[in-house]
This record gives structure tokens, C-alpha cells and sequence, in this order.
């Protein structure tokens, strides 16, 4: 059979190809309904993540990235707001956003009916970042700083001598009166929090104050001074608003507010409030010897987002992948983990519920004869449907190796990692393991690579960080299982992956949409 990769296509100003080289017809696997032979490039695979992330500094653009790509998958865009009952249908793609830093992306099987079970990926958008303070205009020994606020648990330290940009969402005020939302990226170094001098203080730790001693440098005052002389601002500019607020020109250096506004073609006078947060300018890109390893911020958890666009992409390439499908294939990638997820945008919020609810009374293509009972259809679809929480897992660190349990050490390019924790801290369990597996072998089966999957539980005398797979499989009811894939550093500002681990997880999350309404039924619990 002769294959084919699929052409490369600008998305938001970067260049994304498959990775997946597709067989040029389907085939029909039994009551599975069709499925297609698919054969891996991880390394485009593991490129294409590297633009993904290099485009998505903040939630906000990570959200855009991934509409970008499902919109030239074929997805439609839908909105919470409007209803649901003429506009969706069995055999459609759609996807929807909540604050803009959260997305819910699904395509209806055709053959789907109320009641039906609902195959979900889950993941999230946020990494541990500064972020510009409501109040930021600062100064110190000549030079002038910025107030940032730390969000996340990060490791700050790494923050230290990097070039920061800035970027994030800028509320403006539009020419007919109208208040709009537009991102922005500063891609540029102008930003610095530097390190003390080993000379002034000799000590083998390092510590510091994150309230005093973590405000970066962004120029000197009296470079600023001798500007502000030579400038001589619009009228549009000289003018202040009354507000029961400060302008964002009198609350952050004016320079600063000048660029953003220059960055989204606006005035200054026109920006009302912004939600900026700094990020590492440096690129990310394929490291060691034989570039066996991504180098990148946002690791955790941008590429679990990215695998899960693409693993939903990849199970409806072709246009018969939903013709004998009876579940729905979504994703979920919401903001805020990294501080609990009690948000309105977060996993623990109704965002999820609320969309599987409206789905669960979808109607079927042909209602036939048989009556559905439409008050129990939202219960009934949950407890058939399944999510794998994915988010990053701890690759074993060659130079920390005491830290890992002796029979469960993750090795970077060895396939997604299975979470279990016995105190509940990941929601996996054995059917979930199981299910899993059959996944995997699906994706051997259906003439594509073996996907390998590893396991992962912390020693008894360590802490055990937390994903949004127990808080969502506690609200939904839904079986769910704890993966990712695995990395170094996470939660620095520069982290390390596997460049292989990118085509696994979306080869093991097509796979798993592909052929989860099949298998489902055969793994007999309750």
C-alpha cells in the first residue's frame, strides 16, 4: 500500500506537518468500524510539539494554538451561550472555549444515541509562570523593575538569569465603543531577574526572598527619563480616563503599557487591563547527542495538550472514522491545575459536567422506534464512559536515582506513563490499567508502532503530586486513569522530555478513541 504525508499548513504563524503517515485507504476491523494504518514519524512528531509550544506561551495562546488545529481539522467552533439542539449533530466535529484559556473539542460517532458513553482525554493548559502584578511599576538603584506574583508551585530559582519575554491577554477598548480580548507575545528579551554575585555571598544553597528579591530588572530610570523627554506622546495618550481606577499607564511603566499597545496595533490610552506573564524567550528544540531529547518550557503540561489534540485529530482523519462509531471522542484541556483547579475554567468546575450533560441528551441521527428515557441519559452515558487524566509523569534522574521506588523508575522515549497511587492521589485502578493496555495493542494491530507504556508509583516516604484525575473522576463518576508522558525538571523554567514519548501518546490516545466503544463492553466490572 502506498502512503502519504499529509501537506504542512500555517497555523497562527506556525508550520505544523503530520507526523502520521496514513495509508491511503481505510480498512473495516470487524464491529470496530473503520480505522486507518497509521506508521509514526516521532521525530515530526516531536517538531511539530516544539512549534506548538514555541507559539503558546500562556493558556490563552495555548487555547489558540489548539483551535487552530482542530479548525483546520474540521471542527466547527460552538459557544456555551447558544443552544445546542439544531447545530450539533451525530457525525459532527465541534469544539468550544471557557475564558479563552480552556477547551472542549469532540466529534459525535453517527451512530450515537442518548445514554451513550463518552471516551475522554483530559488535560491541562497552565505551567508554574510570573505574572505581572495589578500593580507593577517599580524602582530600585536606578533601575526600573517590574512587580510579578508567583503562580504555581515552580521551581524559581531557574527563573534566575533567563532572557523573559512578556505576553498573555490585553483587554482594549475598540473603536466603536466595544471592549475586545487580543493576545499578545513581547517575543523579545526585556525582562532580567539577576542572580547575587557568588563573591558577595559564598553559600552551597540557593535561597531567596520571592516577594523582594525575585522583581526583574527592565531597563535603567535614567535611560527611561532621557526617553520619556524625547517622546512626545499623542493626545490620545495625554488624556486620562476618570475611573474608579488607576490607568494602566499610572499603574505599570508607561514604556511597557507603549509596547504592548504597539504589539496589538492600539494606543495606550485604549488598553484597560491586561493579564501578562513573563516567559523564557529561548526557543524550545531537539537536544542531545541524537536528538533524542526535547528541551522546553511548558513541558507540563503542553504537551499532554498537544498529544491530546493530536490523538483526537488522528482518530477522525479519515471522513468513514465515524461511521460506526456510537461514542463521542472529546478532549479536555482546562486552566488553573497548577493552583487547584477551583476556578470557573478548571477541572473542578462545572465546565466539563455542564458539556457532558448537553451531549448525554443528544439526539441519534434516526430515533427509530424505540423510546430513550432522556432524564437518566446523563447518568447512564457516565458510567460507560472513561477519561485518562493526562498530565506530565517524573522521568528517573540519573543523578537523584535514591529518590524513585527501586521497581518504578520512568525512562524518557519508553511510552506514556501509568500513575498509581494507592491513597488516591491518581485515580488509576486495575480495569483502567487493563483497558489501557488493550489500547496499546490496538495500535500494534492496526499496522501502526507498538506503543510501550511504563508504570509509576512514589516511594512511601516521598510526597505525591496531584493531577485532575481523582477531582473529575469524584464529580463525574466516570472510571479514569492517571498517565503521562515522562520528563526531567518539571516545573522549572527549562524542562527535558523524550522526543519519541510525542508520537506514543498520540498514537495510544487515537488508538483509545478509535476503539474505545468496542472495547469497553469487554471489560466486565460492575
Amino acid at each position: 500500500m502506498k502512503s502519504r504525508l499529509y501537506s504542512s499548513r500555517l497555523l497562527q504563524g506556525y508550520s505544523v506537518n503530520s507526523a502520521f503517515s496514513i495509508s491511503s485507504a481505510t480498512r473495516r476491523i470487524g464491529h470496530f468500524g473503520y480505522t486507518t494504518m497509521v506508521k509514526v514519524n516521532h521525530k515530526q512528531a516531536a517538531l511539530d510539539f516544539l512549534s506548538f509550544v514555541n507559539a503558546s506561551p500562556t493558556p490563552f495562546h495555548a487555547v489558540k494554538s489548539s483551535k487552530d488545529l482542530l479548525a483546520a481539522a474540521g471542527f466547527e467552533q460552538i459557544r456555551e451561550k447558544d443552544s445546542w439542539t439544531s447545530s450539533l449533530q451525530p457525525g459532527g466535529k465541534y469544539y468550544l472555549t471557557r475564558n479563552g484559556s480552556t477547551l472542549i473539542g469532540f466529534a459525535i460517532g453517527k451512530k450515537w444515541k442518548p445514554g451513550n458513553s463518552v471516551a475522554m482525554v483530559g488535560a491541562h493548559t497552565d505551567s508554574p509562570v510570573l505574572r505581572i502584578k495589578p500593580v507593577s511599576k517599580k524602582q530600585g538603584e536606578g533601575f526600573v523593575q517590574v512587580g510579578v506574583e508567583t503562580y504555581g508551585g515552580g521551581i524559581w530559582h531557574t527563573w534566575f538569569d533567563r532572557d523573559l519575554g512578556v505576553a498573555g491577554r490585553v483587554m482594549v477598548r475598540a473603536k466603536d465603543g466595544s471592549i475586545q480580548q487580543k493576545l499578545v507575545k513581547v517575543d523579545r528579551p526585556i525582562l532580567r531577574i539577576p542572580t547575587l554575585a557568588i563573591h558577595l555571598e559564598r553559600k552551597e544553597s540557593f535561597d531567596f526572598n520571592k516577594e523582594t528579591q525575585l522583581f526583574p530588572i527592565a531597563g535603567l530610570v535614567e535611560a527611561e527619563l532621557n526617553r520619556t523627554r524625547d517622546h512626545t506622546p499623542d493626545s490620545s495618550q495625554q488624556e486620562t480616563p476618570t475611573t474608579s481606577l488607576k490607568p494602566t499607564t499610572e499603574r505599570h511603566h508607561s514604556y511597557l503599557v507603549e509596547l504592548v499597545a504597539s504589539e496589538i496595533d492600539a494606543k495606550p490610552a485604549d488598553i484597560l487591563d491586561f493579564e501578562l506573564i513573563l516567559f523564557d524567550t529561548q526557543k524550545s528544540c531537539l537536544g542531545g547527542l541524537l536528538e533524542e531529547f526535547i528541551f522546553s518550557p511548558r513541558l507540563d503540561n503542553l504537551n499532554m495538550s498537544f498529544c491530546a489534540v493530536q490523538g483526537l485529530i488522528e482518530s477522525v482523519r479519515s471522513s468513514k472514522a465515524l461511521d460506526n462509531e456510537s461514542a463521542i471522542r472529546l478532549i479536555a484541556l482546562f486552566d488553573h491545575e497548577e493552583i487547584g483547579s477551583k476556578s470557573a475554567q478548571g477541572a473542578d468546575s462545572d465546565a466539563l459536567p455542564a458539556v457532558l450533560r448537553r451531549l448525554s441528551v443528544l439526539p441519534a441521527k434516526e430515533a427509530g422506534n424505540k423510546s430513550v428515557d432522556l432524564s437518566t441519559a446523563y447518568e447512564q452515558s457516565l458510567t460507560t464512559s472513561f477519561l485518562l487524566s493526562a498530565d506530565m509523569a517524573h522521568s528517573v534522574n540519573p543523578n537523584y536515582s535514591a529518590k524513585y521506588e527501586s521497581d518504578h523508575k520512568p525512562h524518557l522515549n519508553k511510552g506514556p506513563v501509568i500513575k498509581i497511587n494507592a491513597n488516591q492521589r491518581y485515580a488509576t485502578n486495575a480495569p483502567g490499567i487493563v483497558l489501557l493496555q488493550e489500547v496499546a495493542q490496538k495500535a500494534a494491530e492496526d499496522g501502526g508502532d507498538i506503543v510501550p507504556l511504563q508504570l509509576f508509583v512514589v516511594r512511601n516516604d516521598s510526597s505525591c503530586g496531584s493531577t485532575i484525575g481523582p477531582m473529575l473522576s469524584a464529580n463525574l463518576g466516570a472510571r479514569t486513569l492517571d498517565l503521562g508522558n515522562p520528563q526531567l525538571s518539571m516545573h522549572s523554567i527549562r524542562e527535558t522530555g523524550g522526543t519519541e514519548d510525542v508520537g506514543h501518546a498520540v498514537r495510544l490516545f487515537a488508538s483509545f478513541f478509535e476503539h474505545y466503544s468496542a472495547l469497553a463492553p469487554t471489560i466486565l466490572v460492575d
